[in-house]
């Protein structure tokens, strides 16, 4: 009956635009300096969560909540991808958690401070939380439930960007009408690690303050300490890390990352999701002894990369923006995985793990051929460059031989398992590798004519028509009475991943695929599910449906739910990026999860796609009641340049600028695709 009753909250939701996501049911508020506020008093008690967040070398997931008296609570799970541990696997990156409360033994005229209340809790890539507390030396003439408000707290955590710290900056200030005395205790906790779990031994951890002492504060006045955990090689001396500086510098990238690909639209929320998305895509990236390596994160995935997280996802995103270490990932992961061709086409890892060091393929050949030679095609026609293209053409091209050499008498790719790596049946052949296959081809075969080889330019294309038809052929079929596609031979149960076509441009069953996905049976208040009759949902195929669905021009039912979804991951109950999974992963932030949201906005609402390294294909898809969108500051084909879509009548205009002046203007029919080129 509960899940009934969900789903029937969500097809209320989903009878109106203007039913998702208003503002009055979401627990946190956007304000209007970029960020997101919870204010704690006007909203129910007690309320838990969880986020991420990633420097170079560490990684944090802040437990944070405000108990049924308002008080804060804080765990920090701290994760040390660098200092690796035996067995050095996946998921072999020192953890700790800590629950630590710097707030105790502070003292206020020579009393403990008492009864801390939280006032509110605000993200922008740092977390505040800012609390009041009383003195014990009030609680004996007040009531010991509400103390007497005397210190005002704000607390700001945050990730080192560069050193294997997490950051905390305590400010104090005298709230009362009369000056105190403060005394701020020294902090320095110290943890030997066993020396035979670690790679390179033990490992030293520190819980340390700065900046503590005693002052005394007029009314208004403020005190201001810091604490940080770090963690080394215990042969290593001790790291000296200065907060403040820390946190400028964790703001400067923060500036710097907002001013690039900024989005324009009518929905602030969808500005804002769109926002914060790029701070989880491109904060998440390890500095390894084997290069910069993108990580998923969630507290199991890092100093490593995937052949779906980061090939697939999250590099044809960095492919369109200027963040410099984001292009370094990319390149070094594809350089990783081209390591492992060889002459026999025996299947290149899905993952290469522990800093470069191993690999893993524990669920065997799960197509990722065919996602890297997608995400790499993409990527290299995306950079604009001839050099990228001439080093990662023998990468794709091997993939693309790998998946051709796997072709079934069906005329589709065969492969062990999907990226779900058996959570799911996937068959001897599913959907999504032949996908990935087709739409490889598609970028291959446009590389080819920009390196003047026509003749491997035809026969990519030939073999893309033939994948294409078998995709019919084989998948095509009628599936609890939806005209949409089996996810492999036998499947009789609607499944997410259906929705892969569409994203690679595949619209033949476009509507009946539509119509499954965002039905009852399948779409619910948390995204789609990931098989009919289960209770599993990823983020992923959420927003691969989204994007397909704008790009199969079913603007009117994809939007509302994009809308949707975004207030709800933004704003909701568990904010603020989309998430892996649930049950499995407890609704991690992993941070490719962010990219995909990011081209969401990027390959459907916009409708990039490179054809060339010098240009791009655009099809806009203006929702009905919004006038204009834009996309500003695209670094991609060589060139920043802004895409603007105004709406004029029936007719749409659309506008590529470069900062030099040098502006495109299209006048094109609503639906339509136009091509932009770069000279």
């Amino acid at each position: 009956m509960k899940l009934l009753k969900l789903l029937a909250v969500g097809l209320m939701a989903l009878s109106t635009a203007t039913a998702y996501g208003q503002a009055d049911s979401m627990r946190w508020q956007m304000t209007d300096d970029g960020a997101i506020r919870w204010d704690v008093p006007n909203r129910k008690i007690p309320h838990y969560d969880h986020i991420e967040m990633t420097g170079e070398q560490v990684s944090t997931v802040l437990r944070y909540g405000v108990r049924p008296d308002g008080s804060w609570t804080m765990e920090r799970s701290v994760v040390w991808p660098l200092l690796r541990t035996i067995p050095n696997n996946t998921h072999a990156s020192l953890t700790r958690r800590f629950a630590y409360d710097a707030l105790t033994g502070i003292t206020v005229n020579g009393y403990s401070l008492y009864g801390n209340r939280v006032e509110s809790v605000t993200l922008d890539g740092v977390m505040t939380a800012r609390l009041t507390c009383g003195s014990a030396a009030t609680a004996y003439n007040t009531n010991i439930l509400a103390p007497r408000k005397t210190v005002g707290v704000t607390i700001e955590y945050f990730p080192s960007t560069t050193a294997p710290a997490l950051c905390e900056r305590y400010t104090l200030r005298n709230i009362t009408d009369r000056a105190f005395t403060i005394e701020v205790p020294q902090i320095h906790t110290t943890y030997t690690t066993d020396p035979k779990r670690g790679v390179a031994g033990s490992y030293t951890l520190e819980v340390c303050s700065q900046g503590h002492g005693t002052r005394t504060l007029a009314p208004g006045e403020e005190f201001t300490f810091g604490v940080v955990v770090s963690g080394r090689n215990a042969n290593q001396d001790a790291l000296v890390i200065n907060v403040d500086e820390e946190l400028k510098a964790r703001r400067d990238y923060l500036a710097a990352i907002s001013s690039e690909m900024i989005l324009e639209t009518p929905d602030e929320v969808v500005n804002r999701a769109f926002e914060f998305a790029k701070i989880r895509a491109t904060e998440s990236i390890i500095r390894t002894k084997g290069g910069l390596m993108h990580a998923p994160g969630g507290e199991s995935y890092y100093a490593a990369i995937w052949a779906n997280d980061q090939a697939e996802y999250a590099n044809p995103l960095f492919g369109m923006m200027a963040y410099e270490k984001a292009h370094q990932s990319a390149l070094n992961s594809f350089r990783h995985f081209a390591r492992y061709m060889n002459d026999d086409y025996r299947p290149i890892p899905s993952s290469i793990i522990a800093e470069g060091d191993s690999y893993w393929n524990g669920a065997g050949d799960r197509g990722d051929a065919a996602m890297i030679a997608y995400g790499a095609s993409r990527y290299a026609m995306a950079m604009g460059d001839m050099a990228i293209v001439e080093e990662l053409m023998p990468l794709i091209e091997w993939c693309l031989e790998f998946s051709r050499r796997k072709i079934t008498p069906a005329g589709v790719v065969a492969s062990d398992s999907d990226e779900l790596e058996g959570r799911f049946p996937a068959g001897k052949a599913n959907l999504y590798t032949s996908s990935l296959y087709y739409d490889a081809l598609i970028s291959t075969a446009s590389l080819c004519r920009q390196m003047g080889r026509s003749a491997d330019a035809k026969e990519y294309t030939k073999r893309a028509a033939q994948i294409r038809e078998a995709i019919e052929n084989y998948f095509g079929a009628n599936v609890e009475g939806f005209e949409t596609y089996q996810y492999y031979d036998g499947n009789d149960v609607l499944r997410s991943w259906i929705c892969i076509p569409l994203a690679m441009g595949i619209y033949d069953r476009a509507e009946a695929t539509l119509d499954a996905l965002f039905s009852p049976t399948m779409f619910t208040p948390d995204g789609i599910l990931t098989q009919h009759g289960s209770k599993t949902f990823w983020d992923r195929a959420t927003e691969y449906a989204l994007l397909g669905a704008l790009r199969a021009g079913e603007t009117a039912r994809a939007i509302p739910r994009m809308q949707y979804m975004s207030r709800v991951r933004l704003l909701g109950e568990h904010v603020p990026y989309p998430i892996e999974a649930w049950p499995e992963g407890s609704q991690r932030h992993l941070s490719a999860e962010s990219a995909l949201y990011m081209r969401i906005i990027t390959e459907g609402l916009f409708g990039v796609r490179p054809v060339s390294l010098n240009g791009f294909e655009l099809s806009p898809r203006l929702p009905e009641g919004w006038n204009q969108m834009a996309l500003r500051s695209v670094n991609a084909f060589g060139k920043e340049f802004d895409v603007e879509v105004v709406r004029q009548g029936s007719k749409l205009k659309v506008t590529v600028s470069t900062p030099e002046g040098r502006n495109q203007v299209r006048t094109i029919a609503d639906g339509a695709t136009t091509k932009f080129m770069f000279k």
